[in-house]
């Protein structure tokens, strides 16, 4: 037996070592030395993007860096099953020095902007005092995490009322052939930003590894792709109003892995097979902030929704607030929903000014693992409350459709918890 592990390659290097592999029983070390000798464009332009044979391109990865964008355009770039990378969050950075994109870039668009932003810089301290009162330091808490903690907890309330044009960067890391199959998706997405961003991300592929994106496109299957991303980038459905699960899992197929279910310790995912079981599908109302980090579980479908200010606002980030904050908080959310509806704007572009604590309908598809995994992973105290509210809901739902089934979710009402102190990426000294 040998092992060799080669991360001193390009990724078109090491998906034609891989690619190799299939056509010859030569050590990978004969391979490598072809790469040294004749390298990979040729190798990926004739029979990657030449033949076809994409799975050459899965061998390959790459990682691209986006800063600058709205939060709109990195929810387009995550809004994929394979998507793998990272984002400014809005739950631990202070977004007061953040760039905005104003697309409509008038006096109108640029005072609602305004209003959004000057809510969220004015009202933290007044906030983060009232915090402290509600949630003391107990005896024995170091005082650097608590404060921690309790500014986490300011951004956690505030950041509902950003504006969705806030700006934000994101890592993609991504094999070479998912980056051209979702870049030629994002091409045609309906806000301009996106699709200038896609074209910007293509022209740097391009440039860095031009043997391996120089694809012939196909009117047909442009005008097809247009076509799928005017119509249905967005979910839509404002009949949604309260939390609905629906399953074609059946019980009697459920018995059969049943030591399965019982046999699972805490923290451990069910094996993937059990997807064979069947679907759970959960359709519920979520304000946009919170949809951001269920959007995260991408082993299954969930769908982008449109933000809007039609579903209402949500109404955690106001009983958040001190008492004398709450009453100016929901007459700038009644002026700014009024201001919005005059902007002469398409519906996709009136989103960079809805904040991000109104509510959109949500509908989320999983496997039954994935299911599970997402209601225990995000009923935890250190997920933000509106989601934890979701999450327990799921459990509720399972829980009541398949009593059997083992479940570990943490069902305590508190939500505070100083943990959040703790997270954070330092420099250890």
């Amino acid at each position: 037996m040998k092992t060799f592990i080669y991360d001193e390659f390009s990724p078109q290097d090491v998906a034609m070592m891989q690619a190799l592999y299939s056509r010859s029983a030569a050590s990978v070390e004969e391979h490598a030395g072809k790469v040294r000798q004749s390298g990979s464009g040729k190798f990926m332009e004739k029979y990657y993007v030449g033949y076809g044979h994409a799975s050459i391109a899965d061998c390959g990865s790459t990682t691209i860096f986006v800063e600058g964008v709205s939060m709109l355009v990195a929810k387009a770039i995550q809004d994929w099953p394979l998507y793998s990378g990272q984002e400014t969050s809005s739950r631990y950075i202070d977004m007061s020095k953040q760039g905005i994109i104003d697309p409509v870039g008038s006096k109108a668009s640029k005072a609602i902007l305004k209003k959004w932003m000057d809510f969220y810089i004015n009202k933290q301290d007044a906030v983060e005092k009232h915090l402290r009162v509600k949630y003391s330091r107990k005896d024995g808490e170091d005082e650097g995490v608590y404060t921690r903690a309790i500014k986490a907890r300011v951004f956690d309330i505030l950041r509902g009322f950003l504006p969705a044009g806030v700006t934000t960067q994101l890592s993609w890391h991504t094999n070479l052939r998912q980056a051209h199959d979702k870049i030629s998706l994002l091409d045609h997405h309906p806000l301009k930003e996106v699709a200038s961003v896609s074209r910007n991300i293509h022209t740097k592929l391009k440039e860095k590894y031009p043997n391996s994106f120089g694809h012939t496109l196909y009117d047909m299957q442009e005008v097809y792709r247009k076509y799928i991303a005017e119509k249905y980038t967005y979910f839509i459905n404002n009949k949604i109003k309260k939390f609905t699960m629906s399953t074609n899992i059946r019980s009697a197929d459920m018995k059969t892995y049943k030591d399965v279910f019982a046999k699972r310790p805490i923290k451990t995912n069910l094996p993937h097979f059990i997807s064979d079981v069947g679907n759970v599908t959960y359709e519920f109302l979520l304000d946009f902030g919170s949809f951001r980090d269920i959007q995260r579980h991408r082993n299954g479908v969930c769908r982008m929704p449109l933000l809007t200010t039609k579903l209402g606002f949500q109404s955690w980030y106001l009983d958040q607030l001190p008492k004398d904050v709450v009453s100016e908080a929901k007459q700038l959310i009644k002026e700014q929903i009024k201001a919005i509806g005059f902007l002469s704007v398409s519906k996709e572009e009136a989103q960079y000014y809805v904040a991000m604590g109104f509510n959109v309908a949500c509908r989320v598809t999983y496997g039954l693992p994935a299911a599970v995994y997402t209601m225990e992973l995000r009923s935890g105290k250190l997920v933000h409350a509106t989601l934890r509210v979701v999450a327990h809901e799921m459990y509720r739902a399972l829980k009541k459709k398949f009593p059997s089934l083992t479940l570990h979710a943490d069902l305590d009402l508190d939500d505070w918890d100083i943990r959040r102190g703790l997270q954070d990426i330092k420099e250890k000294k």
